[in-house]
């Protein structure tokens, strides 16, 4: 069940000649770095613009400073193609993070402007195994000491833009996060946590299950283009911001450097556009 693109191509390739070596590094320091992106939304033509953004020309100057951050791994929260998911759309987001993947696992979330079949025939490498038992969701799990990340599916199907996890999804994760209490642990979602028209159906019942967990310590999501975060009964939600372009001129343009520890967080904001009044400015989340 992974929809990852790890370093040497397959996650056992991975663990064999990096794994280690990542989880000493989190042991030893007590913290974790990642990298936080969403909503690339990567075209088949590069020159491909909107509101005066080019999503390739950003993502291309994105992974410089992506790969100065040294992360251990790195995250892109869904809405990876521009429009429709053409396989087109694919091939060429996997070109340009070939950089990043070749020195670090890179995680694969879906969104609305996503097409789960064409993702899966450019990314899936060893995903064959729980497709079945989550009802064709793209679902994925990453850890590096001390915690562990779960990426969501809340595609509904190609050309809907509201997002829905189901029940099959829900159940599995449910019972995942009841066998799993040994380290905090972060999940990632594509679409908003509310009622919005476009937003995820079940976001209720997705915030029901991690409430009920308290090693369960945020949620992560994008679809808004948005970068903001609040917080419910302890539980954090982080909206990220967008790396191909902005809905609005108040918004910024970017992505986010994490540093996790069993403690809390701390997530830095990286502006190349929009409003960057934020920019380098760090947001502190204490754990509940």
């Amino acid at each position: 069940m992974a929809y990852v693109m790890y370093p040497g191509g397959t996650r056992r390739e991975f663990l064999q000649a990096f794994g280690a070596g990542v989880v000493a590094a989190g042991a030893a320091t007590g913290s974790s770095r990642w990298a936080l992106l969403s909503d690339t939304h990567i075209p088949t033509n590069p020159a491909d613009e909107f509101r005066g953004f080019r999503p390739v020309d950003n993502l291309s100057k994105i992974i410089p400073d992506v790969l100065r951050f040294a992360p251990d791994g790195v995250i892109i929260d869904g809405d990876l193609a521009r429009e429709e998911g053409l396989a087109s759309d694919y091939r060429a987001l996997k070109a340009l993070l070939e950089p990043l993947a070749a020195r670090v696992p890179v995680g694969l979330g879906l969104g609305n402007h996503d097409d789960r079949d064409n993702f899966i025939a450019a990314f899936a490498m060893e995903a064959a195994g729980e497709r079945a038992e989550l009802n064709q969701k793209c679902v994925s799990l990453l850890s590096s000491a001390p915690l562990r990340l779960i990426l969501l599916d809340s595609l509904a199907f190609p050309h809907y833009v509201p997002g829905l996890l189901g029940k099959q999804q829900r159940e599995w994760l449910d019972g995942y996060l009841r066998r799993t209490p040994d380290a905090p642990t972060l999940l990632f979602v594509h679409h908003t946590l509310d009622d919005g028209d476009g937003s995820l159906l079940d976001f209720e019942k997705l915030l029901a299950i991690a409430q009920k967990y308290r090693w369960v310590k945020a949620v992560f999501y994008g679809h808004s283009h948005l970068y903001k975060s609040e917080t419910v009964q302890g539980l954090h939600l982080v909206n990220l911001p967008a790396v191909g372009y902005n809905f609005r001129d108040s918004a910024p343009v970017g992505w986010v450097q994490a540093v996790f520890t069993t403690e809390g967080a701390n997530l830095t904001l990286q502006a190349i556009g929009g409003d960057t009044s934020e920019h380098g400015k760090t947001r502190s989340l204490a754990w509940r």
